[in-house]
């Protein structure tokens, strides 16, 4: 594979990352408006004056069920982990990174330029320890059958929906110290 085809692989590849976090942060959106919905019809039908107005009514939504999500928090936690490293290989890919460059901004060009290369290959290699770590976390949480306290969800399930992403991310640090970020 030639150099250009390479960065728009990552290119694809990051962006479909990146659209796969952005909807799971649309579900949890979604199951955040559906807790806080029947949260709020729970607390209604517990409200004295309907209790007083229509008290079998009260006592039927009640009794129905309705009420927030159980352990929702749990999905959240975990969703929002899948979502924020989805997103680090397109942060990558486009230079969306945190950078402070207040000592850097009146160094000539090819100083920032050779600078953000050194920075981006330390970012590689952290990116490649923290993926490694992941990944020596999953196999531990597969072997030891860990789960969520409530929901019984498998943890090992998040570090491998995390795990790939790690590495593009990774990946296209790598690539950017390699070619540098404007190729």
């Amino acid at each position: 594979m030639k150099p250009p085809e390479i960065g728009r692989a990552l290119d694809r590849l990051a962006l479909g990352l990146a659209l796969a976090g952005g909807a799971v942060l649309v579900l949890l959106v979604g199951l955040v408006c559906i807790s806080a919905a029947g949260n709020a019809v729970l607390n209604i039908a517990r409200a004295d004056w309907l209790a007083g107005l229509a008290p079998a009514l009260s006592q039927r939504v009640i009794g129905s069920g309705v009420g927030p999500l159980k352990a929702g928090y749990e999905l959240i936690e975990i969703g929002l982990a899948v979502a924020v490293f989805a997103f680090l290989p397109w942060a990558g890919r486009r230079g969306a990174h945190a950078v402070v460059d207040i000592a850097t901004a009146r160094l000539p060009l090819r100083a920032r330029r050779a600078l953000d290369r050194i920075w981006l290959a330390l970012l590689a290699l952290v990116l490649a320890l923290v993926a490694w770590r992941m990944g020596s976390g999953l196999l531990g949480k597969l072997r030891a059958g860990d789960t969520t306290f409530l929901l019984g969800i498998p943890l090992w399930w998040a570090y491998a929906a995390c795990l790939p992403s790690a590495w593009v991310a990774a990946a296209c640090a790598a690539w950017g110290a390699l070619r540098g970020r404007a190729e």
